[in-house]
């Protein structure tokens, strides 16, 4: 190899060398974990149904299935594309009159799939106020509309064919009760809403196993009976999620860097050297900054905040000189511009009300408020803020 490539390498290595260790001997105040907005996949094979009816509770149960397709805009807002499908089933009780059972009790199956459009929540990050992609546990609800497709309905048709259609004609029955008064057959498509939660399991980055419980409501006629109100069934599934693509990065913060000044030393010959910036007798601050991070649509102080204001405090009472600027902000991707300047506003109030209950003097506190007219943060999520510059 050519010695010049070599002393080049060697030279290379001692700069990375030097800066590493440097960013070593700064002290690490904090890691920042960065959502970033991506997809993913739900696989459940393991499911269960129950259909809302009059007969025992185990004689409705039938197999369930679902896969989805979803998106993470935020840590806290989402949207999903969920399959559901497989088999529902209904059943009738006994209907006695005069002592004879004229209706026996009975049960049918048929077939359905049923698409659905859900928008998601992390409860857990929005309760606790703070991203964590380490979480080990995180509950998701989801509500949506989609459509239910059912066919098959073959056994109930053979039910009422045997056993009622000619009672029915000869109006054999008692007023006002009709077997079957909603039968259908060939494939019926019904629009159908969806409500439910997410325990979602954290493995690792990629993976996670999931438990979901879901309730879905459709009209009346869904299982060919009439009862007066809205037909139920309801489904838990177990599966994976797979996450696509990066979900967060990390940010590690140090400590500000020393400040230094050239210094020019006369003796055989002009060396330039940096050395830290003497004191000069003046009384020059260096400023301090301080952001103070809220929840959607909150403006309560965080426990995780609250060494933030302890230096501000600690700051102004060293500095005694020293004036603090707190200016509140709210993001722009929520809410609307009155509701982010009343965000704004209190975010602001509610720093200066702390400050001045920890004995900073008001007349030291400028308050401003920005709403969203102004967003400090490439982030949407990191604008719902409060800024405490002192100097």
């Amino acid at each position: 190899m050519n010695i010049k490539k070599i002393m080049l390498s060697s030279l290379l290595m001692l700069g990375f060398i030097s800066a590493s260790a440097q960013d070593q001997e700064r002290k690490v105040l904090r890691t920042d974990y960065i959502f970033e907005p991506h997809w993913y996949i739900q696989l459940q094979p393991i499911g269960g149904q129950y259909t809302l009816g009059e007969v025992d509770f185990q004689k409705l149960l039938s197999w369930n299935v679902q896969g989805a397709i979803g998106y993470n805009f935020n840590p806290y807002l989402g949207v999903r594309l969920a399959i559901n499908a497989w088999q529902s089933k209904g059943g009738t009780d006994e209907f006695i009159d005069n002592g004879a059972v004229i209706k026996p009790r009975e049960e049918w199956k048929w077939n359905y799939v049923a698409p659905m459009a859900n928008l998601t929540l992390n409860l857990s990050n929005i309760i606790m106020g703070n991203y964590n992609p380490n979480r080990c546990f995180n509950l998701i609800a989801f509500g949506g509309i989609g459509a239910n497709i059912g066919w098959h309905n073959d056994d109930a048709n053979d039910l009422y064919n045997n056993n009622y259609a000619a009672r029915v004609a000869n109006g054999d029955y008692l007023s006002g009760f009709e077997p079957f008064r909603y039968l259908w057959d060939g494939t019926k498509i019904r629009l159908a809403g969806q409500f439910g939660l997410i325990g979602d399991f954290r493995i690792n980055d990629r993976w996670s196993v999931n438990l979901e419980a879901q309730a879905n409501t459709l009209s009346d006629r869904y299982n060919s009976k009439k009862a007066g109100n809205a037909d139920w069934y309801f489904n838990a599934l177990a599966g994976v999620k797979i996450n696509l693509g990066n979900t967060y990065h990390a940010e590690t913060v140090y400590e500000p860097e020393p400040v230094y000044k050239e210094k020019i030393v006369y003796k055989d010959k002009i060396v330039t050297v940096k050395e830290p910036c003497p004191d000069d007798g003046d009384d020059v601050i260096e400023p301090l900054r301080r952001d103070i991070f809220f929840t959607i649509n909150k403006y309560n102080i965080k426990a995780g905040e609250e060494q933030k204001i302890t230096d501000v405090v600690n700051y102004l009472n060293e500095h005694p000189t020293a004036k603090v600027t707190v200016t509140g902000y709210a993001d722009k991707g929520t809410g609307t511009a009155a509701i982010n300047k009343r965000l704004g506003m209190n975010r602001s109030k509610v720093v200066v009300d702390t400050l001045v209950k920890r004995g900073i003097d008001r007349s030291r506190i400028i308050a401003d408020s920005k709403g969203d007219t102004e967003q400090p943060f490439a982030e949407n999520d990191k604008n719902r803020v409060t800024i405490c510059i002192a100097q």
